[in-house]
C-alpha cells in the first residue's frame, strides 16, 4: 500500500504534541519466550501488540506455552503466560515467524530443548537471512540440525546436551539465542565469541538472565559458561518504550529544527538505541531527560558528524535520512551487519535517497552522506522493510513536494500506530 506525505513548508512539528511510544519489541520477545519455558503464570504489563510480537506468540504457543493477550479498561494490553515448564507438546508444527528475525533466531535456540523434531521458516525476507551459524553452535551441543545452504527452512531436532562451541556473532541475536537456551540444556555449555557486533543488545539478554537468577560466567563478551539444569521461574514485567521505534521521532525534530516531547522512554534501560540521543547531540540537537521521557530541541542548522553505529545497526535508516540535512560530510560507519537485516539496509537507503536527490555513496561498512542539498519528492520504495519505510517518511518532512512511499503497512511489523502519530505532530 502506497501512502503520500507533503513537505511541511519550513514549518516545525507541533511543539504541543506529546509522543507515547511503543514498547520495545526486542524486551517484549524476550519476555515472551523466557514466560513460555518458565514453570507458572507470567504477566507482561503493556508489551508491544505488533506483527513481530504475534510471530513470536505463536512460536510460544507451538512449544506449549498457553498466551491470553488481554488488556486493561484503558486498553494498555497485559498479557498473561502459563510456561510450559520445560515440557513441549509430543508433535510441533511448522513454526512460522513471519517477518520476525529476533523470534527466528532466539527461538530456535528453545526449540533445541525439545524431543521433537520442529521446523521454521518465514516469510521471502526471512528465507534469506543467515542462520547456518547459529545451528551449526548448536550441533556442537548435541542438537541435530537439517538445512539446505544457510537460510531457512530449517529443522532443529533436540535434545540441547551442552558442551563447547564457537561462533562468530556479525549478529548479536546468535548469541542471545544461545544465552537463553544453554541454561536448560543437560549439560555445561562453553560459548567462545571471536566476533561479536550489536553488544547492547547481548546486555539486555544478560539481564534478563539476570532477573531469572541464571548462572553463567561471562569473560568480556569473549567467552561464556552457563551451567545447565537450570530454571526459568514465572515473573511480572512492565515493558519500556522502544528507543529503536523513537529513532524516526527524534530525527523528525532534529530536521525540522523542532522541539518534541516523547513518553515511555528510560534512558537508564539497557537498549543499546537510545546511543541515538548522543549522536543527534554531537549533531547540534539539545536533549533533556526526565524520569520517563525524552524532550529533544533539533537545531537552526546540523552538523555533519561520523558515527559508529556498530552497537545500533536499527540506527542506520533514520540518521542517514538526519544526515542529508546536515551540513557537510557524515559518515555511518562499522555496521556491515546492516546488510543483513530485513533488506540490505545499507544499499536500501542510498538508493531511494538518491532518488530524492541525496549525495550520498556506499561503504562496504556503512554510508557517506554529503548533506545540504535539497532534496526533492517522488516515489520511493519501501521494500518491505518497516524501518525503511518510516525512514523516508521522516525525510519527506523536508523534501520538495509530495512524496510517495510504497510498502507502508510494513510498520506494522514494530509500529502500528506510526503515520498517526506522524499525522498528529505535521498536521496533516
Amino acid at each position: 500500500m502506497d501512502i503520500t506525505i507533503e513537505n511541511l513548508k519550513d514549518k516545525k512539528l507541533k511543539s504541543s504534541a506529546r509522543i507515547t511510544i511503543p514498547s520495545s519489541k526486542s524486551h517484549t520477545i524476550r519476555a515472551l519466550l523466557i514466560a513460555a519455558m518458565a514453570d507458572g503464570r507470567s504477566r507482561l504489563l503493556n508489551p508491544l501488540d505488533s506483527a513481530d510480537a504475534r510471530s513470536c506468540i505463536d512460536a510460544c504457543r507451538a512449544f506449549g506455552a498457553v498466551i491470553d493477550t488481554g488488556e486493561t479498561e484503558d486498553g494498555i494490553p497485559v498479557w498473561s503466560v502459563d510456561g510450559n515448564r520445560g515440557i513441549f507438546p509430543e508433535n510441533i508444527k511448522t513454526i512460522d515467524v513471519g517477518n520476525s528475525g529476533t523470534t527466528l533466531y532466539l527461538a530456535a535456540g528453545l526449540a533445541a530443548l525439545s524431543g521433537a523434531e520442529i521446523r521454521f521458516t518465514g516469510d521471502n525476507q526471512i528465507q534469506n537471512r543467515p542462520v547456518k551459524a547459529l545451528l551449526d553452535a548448536l550441533s556442537d551441543f548435541g542438537t541435530s540440525v537439517s538445512i539446505d545452504g544457510d537460510s531457512p527452512p530449517f529443522s532443529i531436532l533436540g535434545p540441547l546436551r551442552g558442551g563447547e562451541t564457537s561462533i562468530e556473532c556479525p549478529t548479536s541475536q546468535y548469541l542471545s539465542s544461545l544465552l537463553l537456551c544453554t541454561p536448560l540444556a543437560g549439560g555445561k555449555s562453553v560459548i567462545n565469541v571471536p566476533l561479536l557486533m550489536e553488544q547492547p543488545y547481548v546486555e539486555m539478554t544478560l539481564r534478563w538472565l539476570d532477573s531469572q537468577g541464571i548462572k553463567y560466567t561471562n569473560y568480556d563478551f569473549r567467552r561464556f559458561t552457563v551451567p545447565g539444569r537450570q530454571k526459568y521461574r514465572a515473573f511480572e514485567s512492565r515493558i519500556p518504550g522502544d528507543f529503536s521505534s523513537a529513532a524516526f521521532f527524534l530525527c523528525a525534530a532534529a530536521i525540522t529544527g523542532s522541539q518534541i516531547s516523547l513518553d515511555g522512554l528510560d534512558v537508564n534501560d539497557s537498549q543499546g538505541d537510545k546511543a541515538i540521543l548522543d549522536y543527534l547531540s554531537v549533531m547540534g540537537c539539545r536533549v533533556e531527560t526526565g524520569p520517563d521521557s525524552v524532550t529533544i530541541t533539533g537545531p537552526e542548522k546540523l552538523s555533519a558528524a561520523s558515527l559508529d553505529l556498530n552497537d545500533t545497526p536499527d540506527a542506520l535508516p533514520a540518521m542517514a535520512v538526519t544526515a542529508c540535512f546536515a551540513e557537510g560530510e557524515t559518515v555511518l560507519h562499522n555496521v556491515p551487519q546492516a546488510r543483513l537485516k530485513e533488506t540490505d539496509r545499507i544499499a536500501v537507503m542510498a538508493q531511494e535517497l538518491s532518488r530524492l536527490g541525496a549525495d550520498i555513496s556506499e561503504r562496504e561498512d556503512g554510508l557517506i552522506i554529503r548533506g545540504g542539498k535539497p532534496l526533492s519528492g517522488c516515489r520511493v520504495e519501501g521494500h518491505g522493510d518497516h524501518r525503511v519505510v518510516m525512514a523516508l517518511a521522516i525525510a519527506a518532512l523536508r523534501t520538495e513536494g509530495k512524496t510517495i512511499i510504497t510498502d507502508s503497512e510494513a510498520v506494522n511489523i514494530t509500529y502500528p500506530g506510526f503515520f498517526d502519530q506522524l499525522s498528529s505532530l505535521t498536521g496533516y
